[in-house]
């Protein structure tokens, strides 16, 4: 919660921002649980996403699935 918060930009984009930009594609969550667990860069700017190793991918895919869930 460093990097985003529900409803405002932090470092990274807001949750409910990522839920609406991914929220028309097919594989949305698992695309989501991969960066959250490997982190990625240029999707929002300049700042990359740090990487989440120690999220498993089980845990890497309910948060995807979370935030898809917020509007």
């Amino acid at each position: 919660m460093n990097c985003h918060a529900l409803d405002r930009k932090i470092v990274g984009p807001s949750f409910k921002d990522v839920a609406q930009r991914y929220a028309k594609l097919a594989d949305a969550a698992p695309r989501l649980a991969e960066k959250i667990v490997k982190g990625g860069g240029g999707a929002w700017g300049p700042v990359p996403m740090a990487a989440n190793p120690h999220v498993s991918a089980d845990e890497a895919r309910r948060l995807a699935v979370w935030v898809l869930s917020i509007r």
